[in-house]
């Protein structure tokens, strides 16, 4: 099988990567209306640790990681690598070593639709890494596949150049474009949240804050005493 690398796509701009860097996926997620979390499966082996930075996509075959040597060229200061594959995998396809040579070139973080493996050295060298799987299972560097090509991972898009913004909550892609655009209503979120915050702390209710009251009268949801519930002294 053949396949194709894409060199020097298009990227974010470096200012609204750093930008979106400041915000957690949630409310990067929220602030894009719900889109572009690559799902709950995608989990982080380390804790406490949110990255962002503009994607390197990988699409390789199952089992093996031939790819991704070629992308490790292909990577530079800033960026995050990510890779899929053409089917279902959990294959161990990353380890230490390639995050030693990712780490060399500025490589900010790998997200892997597919297994991982070498976890612990992957914390003690503070390479963040988030994956589908963790496998000690090897591979093998047979097949062809692309670099910086589109992939999808559960059910989104994700481009060489957008901007992948990960923590412990998951990971969330965002699409060049919008990188800007979404900073900013991240922002304005958070602002807002502060508010919320501010006046949860004083006491008041999500109920009140957000007008809920009336939404649950018009669902029909009434407030009985217990005795009234139970029939309690009839």
């Amino acid at each position: 099988m053949g396949g194709v690398i894409v060199t020097n796509p298009p990227k974010a701009e470096a200012k609204d990567v750093e930008a979106l860097a400041g915000f957690g996926v949630a409310t990067v997620s929220e602030a894009m209306g719900r889109t572009g979390l690559l799902g709950p499966s995608i989990r982080p082996v380390q804790q406490g640790v949110r990255v962002a930075g503009t994607a390197v996509t990988v699409l390789s075959w199952p089992g093996d990681n031939l790819m991704i040597h070629a992308a490790v060229e292909q990577c530079g200061e800033g960026d995050i690598l990510v890779v899929t594959t053409t089917s279902p995998c959990t294959d161990g396809l990353f380890g230490e070593l390639f995050a030693t040579a990712l780490q060399k070139r500025g490589v900010r973080g790998v997200v892997l639709n597919t297994g991982i493996r070498d976890t612990q050295e992957l914390r003690d060298m503070g390479f963040a890494a988030w994956s589908r799987a963790v496998s000690s299972q090897g591979t093998v560097k047979a097949t062809g596949g692309s670099v910086n090509v589109p992939i999808a991972i559960d059910g989104q898009v994700v481009r060489p150049g957008d901007v992948i913004v990960a923590d412990d909550d998951g990971v969330v892609v965002v699409p060049r474009e919008k990188a800007r655009e979404t900073a900013e209503k991240s922002e304005a979120r958070e602002a807002k949240e502060a508010a919320t915050r501010a006046a949860f702390f004083e006491g008041q209710l999500g109920l009140d804050r957000y007008g809920l009251r009336d939404t649950l009268k018009q669902l029909g949801v009434e407030y009985q005493s217990y005795e009234e519930y139970t029939g309690a002294g009839s």
